[in-house]
């Protein structure tokens, strides 16, 4: 019987530690000022706008055509890559076929306090990609999203390889 009693005096014991722990990290988080955020995202911004830029660049280096662009607007920064195809046999039977990949980072929310990727891909006029992925800032895992842009790169390469 005091086995028992000192277990669950003992377990009793960590639990209070686990949540005096976690009381005082949110404590921290809550301290966390709305420029610290600003800060984490804008560093953030660049590491992975350097990742979207370098995937894409080594995308368009196997598709000859595309044109590379680095984007940098109020929807958010990142890089997109396009290109102009013309399918048909006669001038009448022209169309223009439009493909394009683009991947942003938008721009911090202090509301929400996240960081944010947006890709959007289409392969001849047919949109095939138009996805979200965000993380909040106290909990960001930045290579994990560094490995979603390289996923999105190499799904939308496989799609249009498969097309094209």
């Amino acid at each position: 019987m005091s086995e028992n009693f000192e277990e669950r005096l003992s377990q009793a014991i960590q639990r209070g530690n686990r949540q005096r722990e976690e009381a005082g990290s949110q404590r921290a988080r809550a301290a966390r000022t709305d420029e610290d955020y600003r800060q984490q995202h804008g560093a953030l911004r660049i590491e992975l706008s350097d990742q979207i830029e370098s995937a894409i660049r080594k995308m368009v280096k196997h598709f000859p055509g595309f044109n590379f662009r680095t984007v940098i607007s109020p929807d958010g920064w990142g890089a997109h890559a396009s290109r102009d195809d013309v399918s048909g046999t006669t001038r009448r039977d022209v169309t223009q076929l439009y493909s394009y990949l683009e991947i942003l980072v938008r721009p911090y929310n202090s509301s929400a306090r996240i960081i944010d990727l947006v890709v959007r891909g289409t392969i001849r006029n047919k949109e095939i990609l138009r996805k979200n992925e965000f993380n909040l800032l106290d909990e960001v895992n930045t290579e994990q999203l560094k490995n979603v842009i390289d996923q999105w790169v190499v799904q939308y390469a496989e799609r249009y390889a498969a097309q094209g």
